[in-house]
């Protein structure tokens, strides 16, 4: 069931959360058992699945507990790599050498 960019905010909200209830369903969880392993709330869970918005937080929380991170992976597009900025921050972070300081005779 792959979506094209022509589908609306409400079409992709109601296609995400069929795809979570049939795999809540497919795992024999009922709303309760879900938003108990996800550490959420029944509403959370309702609202995902009936698509009347949800935060990014529930949206994780619950491809987390039903083990379909893999979701979230296809998300990153960096294909693992470290983002330009990361890269700085790291840079930053690492100790720089130290240097001899040289001491001038004194004549």
């Amino acid at each position: 069931m792959m979506g094209t960019p022509e589908h609306t905010t409400d079409e992709w909200e109601a296609r995400v959360g069929e795809q979570f209830r049939a795999i809540r369903i497919q795992q024999g969880l009922d709303q309760e058992a879900l938003a108990d392993r996800a550490s959420i709330s029944r509403g959370a869970v309702q609202n995902l699945e009936s698509g009347h918005g949800s935060s990014l937080v529930t949206i994780i929380k619950v491809a987390r507990a039903l083990g379909r991170t893999e979701w979230l992976d296809t998300l990153d597009d960096t294909g693992g790599e470290i983002s330009p900025i990361e890269m700085l921050r790291q840079k930053r972070l690492e100790p720089k050498p130290r240097q001899r300081v040289r001491m001038g005779s004194a004549s």
